[in-house]
Order: structure tokens, then sequence, then C-alpha cells
């Protein structure tokens, strides 16, 4: 590779936001005088002229998604341009690198990958990426990352305009939203989270200023609201804190959301009506299940009750919970999905979640903490590499059954343009679910009109695009 040769960065999906995974890396690589060329394949083509001239190729895969669009763009690629250098970089590139480096990737990075990126490129240019390096921080591996690096305001300027993007729903207006992390990692480690086996509960936090900086020009492009996509916000409490504070005094017309524990929620349960006065509108939590056998399995680190609990200090904030789930797991069952629905509708959520997450079902990449248990081998079936995920089947063939006949019907739902309607379709799905366990399903409060329910009940804000991995 010549150092005057283009470097082409292809992000595959990053939940419906503009993204921050080839901002992040573009910045880094304009500063040390490369040619950078940034695509978002989930919502334009690849111009070919652009793979043609690259030495380089990076391909962003910070989830699953990401990872089977990546894969499937890959072969194109090389059709392309058989000589330029491909390198899968984010968490799926760390967990799947056996599988990524025997089918046509030439490096692969995890973790923290701007600076290790910049290293790699500037080694190629080298001519000597293959030679062992004396500094271990620096030399390509499949290990991640994980060490301290400068962080640079990310570059979107050559990145679609927002108004592509996920949009925030207040329920009377739809306004532009963007996205940025004010910390990467975790403190935590659930045993299902694809970030425990890559970052093993450590984090970094980004410094405020280049947050501020990334918010500002997000709302010079027209950002009305901001997502921190950090996969947990209150891993740093007084770090964000600050930086919220500077954001309202900065910008204060801006709204937010953010990711936090249940665990969190209750820690810190002062926090929450400050975030409030600040400008937050939501707080998104994985309650993944109501079963505490399940929540005991995945090592949340919170129970049924915790989840009552943090529910009623964030109506005491004002702040509307839209909890993430995992459905269906190998211990989930038929009786813990229904009692899921059950609380759903006891504590008035069924506003608050897209029925997308009444169809997650348990992935469990290769590299996962899952797969480290004992009684791994009782459940596990065999890894399907293609597919990137280990198989497996329930015990009671009915939940795999359920699974079919609610993912079939939520997708009816969202491609007729239906999946707004929370409510029908929660109860169609409550309705499979009884019928799936021979009992008759209970026609709660909610089976009556939205308008007959309460006239005055607000819209619960959202981003337009639900959730998915």
């Amino acid at each position: 590779m010549k150092r005057d040769d283009g470097i082409l960065l292809i992000s595959c999906y990053e939940l419906g936001h503009q993204p921050f995974s080839l901002a992040s890396p573009a910045a880094r690589l304009k500063s040390e005088g490369y040619e950078v060329s940034v695509v978002d394949a989930a919502i334009e083509p690849i111009p070919e002229d652009a793979v043609q001239r690259a030495g380089f190729i990076g391909i962003s895969v910070p989830m699953h998604t990401a990872m089977r669009v990546g894969m499937d763009l890959s072969g194109r690629i090389r059709n392309l341009n058989p000589d330029a250098h491909q390198c899968y970089y984010g968490l799926y590139a760390t967990l799947n690198a056996d599988y990524l480096l025997s089918h046509g990737a030439d490096s692969v990075i995890g973790g923290e990958f701007e600076q290790p990126l910049c290293d790699l490129v500037d080694r190629l240019c080298a001519g000597d990426a293959a030679m062992p390096d004396p500094d271990p921080s620096t030399a390509p591996s499949t290990a991640p990352y994980l060490s301290r690096q400068t962080w640079l305001v990310p570059d979107r300027g050559s990145l679609p305009a927002l108004k592509r993007y996920a949009q925030l729903d207040t329920g009377t207006e739809t306004l532009p939203a963007g996205y940025t992390e004010t910390t990467r990692g975790c403190l935590h480690t659930c045993l299902h989270c694809p970030i425990t086996p890559v970052y093993n509960g450590r984090f970094f936090a980004v410094p405020a200023n280049v947050v501020l900086a990334d918010i500002a020009q997000q709302v010079r492009m027209g950002a009305r609201h901001i997502t921190f996509g950090d996969p947990d916000f209150l891993n740093g409490p007084t770090h964000v804190l600050r930086i919220l504070r500077r954001l309202k005094e900065t910008h204060p017309g801006i709204t937010f959301d953010f990711t936090t524990k249940i665990e969190h929620i209750l820690r810190h349960a002062g926090f929450f009506p400050e975030a409030k006065a600040l400008g937050a509108l939501f707080v998104v939590s994985a309650v993944e299940s109501v079963s505490d056998l399940v929540l005991m399995r995945l090592e949340k680190g919170h129970t049924r009750e915790d989840i009552v609990r943090a529910l009623a200090i964030l109506r005491d904030a004002d702040l509307p919970m839209r909890p993430s789930l995992v459905a269906f797991t190998p211990w989930t069952t038929l009786d813990d999905y229904l009692e899921l629905l059950d609380f759903v509708e006891v504590h008035d959520l069924v506003d608050h979640i897209d029925p997308v997450q009444y169809t997650i079902r348990l992935l469990v990449p290769p590299g996962s903490a899952l797969l480290e248990t004992e009684d791994a081998r009782t459940w596990i079936g065999k890894l399907d590499e293609a597919g990137f995920t280990y198989e497996w089947s329930h015990s009671d063939a009915r939940m795999d059954h359920l699974h079919r006949r609610v993912s079939r019907l939520v997708e009816g739902a969202d491609a007729s343009g239906e999946e707004r309607d929370n409510r029908s379709i929660f109860h169609r799905i409550r309705r499979l679910a009884a019928e799936t366990a021979g009992v008759e399903a209970v026609e709660g409060p909610t089976e009556r009109p939205f308008e007959v329910l309460s006239p005055k009940r607000r819209r619960i804000p959202r981003l337009t695009e639900a959730w998915f991995c």
C-alpha cells in the first residue's frame, strides 16, 4: 500500500444512526494525512470506483446484523479490488476473527479501534505489516485493543444527512436525531452481552470537550435530539452529568435519550429528576425478562422486583422507560412469556415497547461468556459459522413454534406499516401465546380503543427505528 492510496471505510448497520464508527476513525486517519472516503451501506450503494481505488478497506461490524451485511459485501469488494487490504473492525470482528480471517479478511480489530486502524495503515504504507512489531499494542492482532487513546472530534462532513436516519417521534412531531458516545465498553459483564468477551468489564470515558464538539456539529447539521449510545450511560455518572449540564447551557433546546441498567436506576435515583430537567425524554433499559431464573442465568444484576422499583423511580422523574427484551431463551417457559405480557400490561408499558422486542431470541455469538457456564453443553448446539451464532433449541418445542409465529406476525405488521399500532399487535401476540399454551386469552383493559381508554394520554417519545442487534 502507498501513502497516497485511498482508504475506504464502510458501515453496514448502526441501528439507524449516522455511523459513529465511520466518523470517528475517519477523523483519526485524516489527521495523519490520509485520503479517506466513507460509505454507509445501510442506506446508500457502495461506489465501485471508490472500491477500486482504495488500498485499504475497513468494514465496521459492531453488531450481528452488520456482520452479516459485511460478509455479503465482502465477495463483491474482493472481485472489484483483489489487492486492497480488507480489515473488519468492531465488536463482532473480534468475536468472529477466525471465520473472517479464513474467509477473505486480511485483519481484524476490536475494542478501541481508531488507533489500531491508523497504526495498521501506517504499517501497510511502510511495507512491514507482516513483520514482528516490538510494540505489541500496535501490532495487528485478533485480540481487542484495550488501551486509552487520544480522542478526536468525529468527522461527519462526508456522511449522509441526518434526515436520512432515525428520527425522534415525539408523538406530535418528527425531529432530526443525532448520535454520540460519552463512554465505550462497560463495567458490567452480563453473560449474553457481546461487549463482555471484548471489554471484560472495562470502559473508557470520552473527553467531555470531544463529546460536546461532536454534538455541536450535529446540531449545526439540524439535530434536535441526541441519542447517547453508550452501552451504559451511568458507568460514569459524574462524567455524563458534567456533559449534560454543559449541553443544556450551550444548546438549551436539545433533548436526549440514553441507556442504563436497572441496577443503575436504583443506585442513582437522584440523577433522573435532574436528567429530565436537562432535556431527557426517555430511558432505555435492558430489562430482558421478568423471570428471576432467566435474569440469574444471564447474570443481569437485577430481579423482577428491581424492575418494578426502577419503573417507579423513572415515573417519579416523569421519564418513560423503553425496555429492551430477550423474550426467548433456553430457560424461558411458556408461562414466563405469558407473565411477561401480563407484566407489560399491568405496569402500563404496552406503548413503551416496540413489538419487535417480543420476538428477540437469545443470540450466542462465538466467544460469548455464556459458553463458559457450567451447563452450557446441556443446551447449546453447534456453531453456525456463516450465521455468526451458536444454534440452540428450546426443550419445549412450543416455545420455538411460538417464536416463529410471533416473528411472522411482527414482520407482517412492519411490512404493512402497522408496526406503530403497539396495542393491536400486543394483543395479537397475547392471543398467539395463549393459544400456544392452550389457555384462554385474557381480555385486558387495553383491548379497548386508545381514545376510550385515556383521551388525554400522551404518546411515548421514541426513535423511528426500533432496536435490533
